[in-house]
């Protein structure tokens, strides 16, 4: 049975129609993308104060880079994370945090903290990271990677159908969590492009999105200067945000709920173009030839 319309995270409720945007604040040294650059903590609360006046209704904090990098073992994580949670919520009551890990016992004290939304990238590679969102009483993102172990890439993957493949996994994760005790209407799924993914199969994914918004499940979209886009672009991560405009456009219009972004200004008025397109909000005025 699929989830329902609404997607309640937090303070926050969105309806069926109503598009949510991520706004990513990483507490890492080594981010592919900002190299850094919300690592010190008066950076980060900085951005997240930009980030709420720019438009967010989510904030998404990693305490560990995605990739290949150094090791981070859970104290570590726990000390970027934690701590910071907690000020953003005595900060932003209101405001929706979401945190970035694979970790049971950092999904359990960050949710403690605070958070509202724990995103699982890894596909339950921690076995106990529903149970974990349930006792705080969290919600879940429930991811894809094609069975690869946190933190790596990938590497000649392959699938007969990814669509298919990804449908299959995310809705037995997000059925797995309800078991285990999370809200059926704080679960989202995420076919986590470029994870466990190549290009060619990330856009496959892009094109079909229609197909896991079907399955009724609130889909959320990472796909902000992603590789699958600077690849088709020929275009490094600091030139790539036109691509993920069009990416995020595409992803809206095909049913996509959730969406997790660098450039929080530009993608706000993204989605309320596609928002107004869909017929699901109306334009701020229509002046002109009628004045």
């Amino acid at each position: 049975m699929a989830a329902a319309g609404v997607l309640r995270l937090g303070a926050r409720t969105f309806g069926a129609n109503e598009f949510a945007l991520m706004a990513i604040v990483n507490r890492t040294p080594d981010s592919f993308y900002d190299r850094g650059a919300t690592f010190a903590t008066d950076a980060a609360y900085d951005a997240i104060g930009q980030a709420v006046a720019d438009g967010a209704d989510l904030v998404d904090i990693g305490g560990v880079k995605a990739g290949y990098g150094e090791p981070v073992s859970e104290t570590e994580e726990l000390r970027r994370t934690v701590d910071f949670v907690a000020g953003i919520r005595s900060r932003h009551p209101d405001l929706v945090i979401s945190v970035d890990t694979y970790r049971s016992g950092v999904a359990r004290r960050v949710g403690e903290a605070g958070a509202d939304l724990i995103n699982d990238t890894w596909a339950g590679a921690d076995p106990g990271i529903a149970a974990a969102a349930a006792e705080v009483g969290a919600g879940l993102v429930c991811s894809h990677v094609g069975g690869l172990t946190p933190r790596t890439d990938p590497h000649r993957m392959a699938y007969y159908d990814v669509v298919a493949d990804v449908i299959a996994t995310t809705t037995r994760l997000a059925e797995r969590a309800v078991a285990a005790g999370v809200r059926r209407d704080g679960i989202v799924i995420d076919p986590t492009h470029d994870f466990g993914k190549n290009t060619l199969q990330s856009l496959e994914l892009t094109r079909r999105l229609d197909e896991l918004a079907a399955t009724g499940w609130p889909v959320l979209v990472a796909v902000s200067n992603k590789d699958f886009i600077g690849e088709t672009l020929d275009l490094p991560p600091g030139r790539r945000g036109a691509g993920t405009l069009a990416a995020l456009s595409v992803s809206a219009w095909l049913g996509a709920r959730v969406f997790r972004v660098h450039d929080v200004p530009a993608a706000r008025q993204a989605l309320d173009l596609i928002a107004v397109l869909r017929g699901a909000a109306q334009p701020a005025g229509t002046r002109r030839s009628l004045a």
